[in-house]
């Protein structure tokens, strides 16, 4: 299988250096250098183009890297995004994971450390294998009101379907799989971000909020996934409502 990138970076010589890169990987790769010709690519997907990841950057001439995104996750929430900027702030880098980024780095950057960034991504975000490929099928995941096919990475919530990230969908599989286990907030940067990942917590953080918008009926008082004092966060099928409640019980749902 030959992965399609679509590499969006208005800088000649680092797009360059990426296509030459990435195509060494024996990727293709498709290179553009504003926001425009990359969402008129992006929506060329009706006539059979499909990419496997988008590496964006987020200062772009006329439509900006944080509006492809944008764009791009009002329609597919599936196809992984890269973020590739120079802006290292903190408050940046939240407000592209918040719009549906998957991962971000840094320029400048080292090119093993952002092709590590990129295998992990396209790792978790295979599509599903045709179902006449002597494949057998995975048997759902039922959480409750959640189910979770890890197969066709599709999820359902009282039987309707959500439309999770590839970020969103590993961190919900994770946590259902192991519902009652307390994960530390790097231990979940390890286990879906990988360990070549050197991000902050904070992008976990991130991603929960957004997971918790989807999945809580009042993402304020979640009832799947509860932080856990001084440790991070764990999955529970209890209802919200029994159990202890109490400081002393160690979990605020919140």
């Amino acid at each position: 299988m030959v992965y399609r990138i679509l590499c969006v970076e208005d800088n000649p010589e680092i797009g360059k250096l990426l296509t030459e890169s990435l195509a060494a990987m024996d990727y293709a790769c498709d290179w553009v250098r504003d926001g425009e010709a990359a969402l008129a690519l992006l929506a060329a997907e009706a006539a059979g183009l499909h990419y496997d990841l988008v590496m964006l950057d987020l200062m772009l001439p006329g439509v900006d890297g944080l509006e492809v995104c944008r764009r791009l996750r009002s329609r597919d929430s599936q196809t992984p995004v890269l973020m590739v900027t120079a802006k290292a702030a903190i408050r940046d880098v939240v407000v592209g994971l918040e719009i549906g980024a998957d991962d971000y780095i840094t320029k400048p950057f080292h090119m093993p450390i952002l092709l590590a960034r990129v295998q992990a991504l396209l790792r978790r975000g295979q599509r599903q294998a045709p179902a006449d490929d002597g494949i057998v099928p995975t048997p759902p995941l039922v959480r409750g009101p959640l189910v979770i096919d890890t197969g066709q990475h599709r999820v359902h919530l009282d039987g309707k379907p959500l439309q999770l990230t590839s970020k969103e969908f590993a961190l919900l599989s994770l946590f259902a799989r192991h519902p009652g286990h307390s994960f530390s907030r790097g231990e979940l940067l390890d286990k879906v971000w990988g360990e070549e990942f050197d991000g902050y917590d904070h992008t976990v953080n991130t991603h929960i909020n957004r997971l918790r918008n989807k999945i809580e009926v009042d993402p304020a008082k979640p009832h799947f996934i509860q932080t856990v004092w001084g440790v991070g966060y764990r999955f529970t099928e209890t209802p919200a409502g029994d159990g202890p409640s109490s400081p002393e019980s160690g979990i605020e749902r919140s």
